[in-house]
């Protein structure tokens, strides 16, 4: 049987992990370039020997983080519809989804490293997401909030191609306001 001791440390252990992912999250959205595992560990308040022991190397780190978002991510569709109408849970979707394009950017070429080496599954991640986005649309068809003939597929196309020129030097035109527009586009056709 384990003790109170036992317990406690693996609670420490969680924590510390959760507030290791937390951190690197936010460095890697923020970052021009990759950040250091030095500096991801100290802005957790741990030791390096912490964040090696729960992330022995820099592609296991940023593979948690990318699987920590995605999980985010579908488990946020379901979580936003039980808080909000469709038309505003998908809006609300989009911010999350614009916060993990955002995280991918600190960390892209080790990202790339562990999608080429089979550690992160490209085709799973597109079904999780694409998942998500047709658990708001399908809520929205059956509400009347949201176009009938709109797929998954034409969201996630328009997501990604906001937030790619969004984030391009000298956009005169933020990320929200596109978001909106694409919303707009989303909500059914008035009849005359």
């Amino acid at each position: 049987m384990k003790g109170p001791e036992s317990r406690a440390t693996r609670a420490d252990a969680a924590r510390n992990r959760e507030q290791l992912l937390e951190v690197a999250t936010r460095l890697f959205a923020s970052a021009d370039g990759q950040p250091s595992m030095r500096a991801v560990a100290r802005e957790a308040g741990v030791g390096i020997a912490t964040l090696y022991r729960h992330f022995p190397t820099r592609e296991s780190l940023v593979e948690a983080v990318y699987r920590d978002q995605v999980v985010r991510l579908t488990n946020g569709a379901r979580d936003l519809l039980v808080d909000a109408p469709p038309a505003v849970a998908m809006r609300r979707w989009m911010d999350l989804f614009g916060d993990w394009i955002a995280t991918k950017s600190g960390m892209r070429d080790t990202l790339l490293t562990v999608i080429e080496s089979g550690a992160v599954g490209h085709a799973r991640t597109r079904d999780e997401l694409l998942g998500a986005i047709s658990a708001i649309l399908d809520a929205g068809r059956a509400a009347g909030d949201l176009r009938p003939e709109v797929t998954a597929e034409e969201v996630a196309a328009s997501l990604i191609g906001i937030f790619t020129v969004a984030h391009q030097p000298g956009q005169a035109v933020p990320a929200d306001r596109l978001l909106d527009i694409l919303l707009d586009g989303l909500r059914p056709r008035s009849r005359p």
